[in-house]
């Protein structure tokens, strides 16, 4: 059942019965700053927040004053206990309010997922000639950090655009180390080759300082440098370079022609609405720099049922404290409760007056509209979305004759060689879209022999026997193969204690020897497939959880691999035991990235001098190693 529609108009006219333990604590709350935590009957925590008078907040919940909204109403109603936390100021609340829901990631709260869907440019700062790469995560590491972009393919198209522009080292620390003569970017011009050739250091920091005022886009800034430059190379003749910096120039402009101006003052800004389309909620944040619109993201925030100010408190709150660049100037849809704080608190983070407003009227209510425009658009979108998956789910249970639908599903799988280094792994699908963070692997530690139904069993077993939250469980378990492995997970499951159980199916690949041009789905006490009909969508759903299942546990293993073979390879060099190996395997990876490293590299990995020696000569004479 959506819990979106589980609260009925009556009961909430009435107001929510209040569990015992919640009244007691609501009796007993203080009257200043501090965090609350709520639980549910499983003692799972739920929502995280924070008050500047804990008595008042947890009395709005429990005992309003007026109409309740929809989905408040759902999360107090699953409240069974309370947790309050008393802090000296209200800063000390709101940072341990966010440190509390990135431990926890309560279901209710606004939990936005790691950037991993969102690349970042990384400048180093620990070379003496940097170089940008794309990663997904932001470390406390002294690097300067740009975006997150909207897309991978953003950030590959900005990432060709400075390549094509600006001579910047495209190399790894370990081929700058090795390298002894320039590459290709140096013969092409792209890169001054510090590799291998003496460089200007000044000169490198100023290309360097030209790629920060582009990615923080300041083009018309750099355009203007660039055209005095331009006009003094001219000035003392020395055309070829005046030349280089026209051509450089013409393909800046180029670019600031596809970019649109937003606004005149040509500030940095983020702007930051709301959008509701049925059960559907999310959060768009336009991100504005020198007065041009970057690019527009879309956040899913539909679990957390609170009003739009404080969604929009909770969204800034923990947006912000990942490293992100904090701009001058924020505008918001709806004005935060404790703006003030969040403010100061912004100001601190970003190291510069942040301001917060809602405007009006003028050219930044305009931009505001536009971003509003953009979140309702992109909520109806995921709104159409989760209504499509529902009615997937619900035609799935019908063909499967389950009770419901089937909103988590699992799928396990086996990977072997000969039943050596033989791994399981399971794909988790909710709603009908993977959760890689709810993906698991496992070691096989029962069997040395090829014995993939024991394999399948052992997975069952340590993935059920470990699960305390029945929550966990799926409405549907997959096993990839045939009817034997339907036996077997019927046969763990037969073991456990809960009292609902998931509901099984196996996944078997068609047979074209026999004719076969669709996959088999099999169901405990039934001889024959399923047969789908006209609509074969639910089969493929089922398809794709097995896919996912399989291309992760196939990851796995060659992992696996990967690293017994370089191991075998260290085992036979004298002086390399497991600590040493270990680093090894963290520094290099693969045997073929050792052999290629100096004894110098080698060194600097770990080892002393005459083993790094011994294990060089041992790879140059092994070619069988890789």
């Amino acid at each position: 059942m959506n819990p979106d529609n589980a609260a009925h108009p009556e009961a909430e006219s009435r107001g929510p019965e209040i569990p015992a333990a919640v009244r007691e604590k609501l009796e007993r709350a203080a009257v200043g700053p501090g965090v609350y935590l709520m639980r549910d009957g499983a003692g799972k925590i739920i929502y995280v927040g924070k008050a500047r008078n804990l008595k008042k907040r947890l009395a709005s919940y429990f005992v309003p004053a007026g109409p309740v909204d929809p989905k408040t109403a759902v999360l107090v109603s699953r409240v069974v206990d309370l947790e309050t936390i008393l802090t000296a100021t209200e800063k000390e609340a709101l940072i341990l309010e966010s440190n509390l829901i990135k431990q926890h990631r309560p279901r209710y709260n606004v939990v936005l997922k790691d950037d991993k869907r969102y690349p970042m440019l990384r400048l180093g700062t620990d070379h003496p000639f940097p170089r940008l790469t794309v990663v997904r995560r932001f470390q406390d590491d002294g690097a300067v950090y740009f975006g997150p972009y909207a897309s991978a393919a953003a950030v590959r198209t900005t990432l060709a655009t400075i390549n094509k522009l600006f001579k910047l080292r495209k190399c790894r620390e370990t081929e700058f180390a090795r390298r002894t003569r320039p590459c290709l970017h140096y013969q092409m011009g792209a890169c001054y080759g510090p590799c291998c050739i003496e460089v200007d250091r000044e000169r490198y920091a100023a290309a360097v300082r030209e790629v920060m005022l582009f990615l923080n886009g300041r083009t018309p800034e750099l355009i203007r440098a660039m055209r005095r430059d331009m006009l003094a190379a001219a000035a003392r003749e020395d055309f070829e370079a005046a030349a280089s910096l026209r051509d450089r120039i013409f393909a800046l402009e180029k670019t600031l022609e596809k970019q649109v101006a937003v606004s005149v003052d040509r500030q940095d800004r983020d702007v930051l609405a709301v959008g509701r389309a049925a059960a559907a909620t999310v959060v768009t944040l336009v991100t504005v720099r020198g007065g041009f619109w970057v690019g527009a993201r879309h956040f899913d925030v539909s679990a957390a049922p609170v009003p739009d100010d404080e969604l929009l408190a909770g969204f800034i709150r923990q947006y912000y404290r990942r490293g992100v660049k904090v701009p001058g100037e924020i505008l918001v849809s709806a004005m935060p409760e404790d703006a003030e704080l969040i403010t100061d608190w912004l100001s601190e983070t970003g190291g510069r007056r942040v301001h917060l407003l809602l405007p009006r009227r003028g050219e930044k209510y305009r931009l505001l509209e536009m971003a509003h425009q953009n979140a309702q658009a992109a909520a109806s979108g995921l709104a159409d979305d989760g209504a499509h998956r529902e009615a997937l789910l619900a035609a799935l249970a019908r063909r499967l004759q389950l009770s419901h639908s089937p909103r988590r599903i699992e799928c396990v799988d086996i990977s072997t060689s000969g039943g050596h280094q033989s791994v399981g792994a399971i794909a988790v699908f909710v709603d009908g879209q993977p959760k890689p963070d709810a993906y698991r692997r496992y070691r096989i530690r029962s069997i040395q022999i090829p014995d993939d139904y024991a394999a399948m069993a052992e997975v069952l077993s340590r993935r059920f026997r470990a699960t305390e939250d029945a929550v966990d469980l799926p409405d549907l378990l997959l096993v990839d193969g045939g009817k034997g492995q339907l036996n077997i997970a019927r046969r763990v499951l037969s073991e456990l204690s809960w009292h609902e159980k998931p509901a099984l199916a196996a996944i078997a690949k068609a047979d074209p020897n026999r004719g076969e041009t669709e996959d088999k789905i099999f169901l405990p006490g039934r001889a024959n497939p399923v047969q789908f009909g006209r609509n074969p969508a639910p089969r493929l759903l089922l398809e794709a959880v097995r896919d996912e299942a399989h291309r992760f546990v196939i990851g796995f293993h060659r992992h696996r691999r990967r690293r017994e073979a370089l191991g075998s390879v260290l085992d036979e060099v004298p002086g390399i035991g497991p600590e040493r190996k270990r680093r090894l395997l963290k520094h290099f990876g693969t045997i073929e990235a050792m052999r290629r490293a100096t004894v110098a590299q080698l060194t600097a990995a770990g080892l002393p001098s005459p083993v790094a020696t011994a294990l060089h000569g041992y790879l140059a004479a092994d070619g069988s190693g890789a």
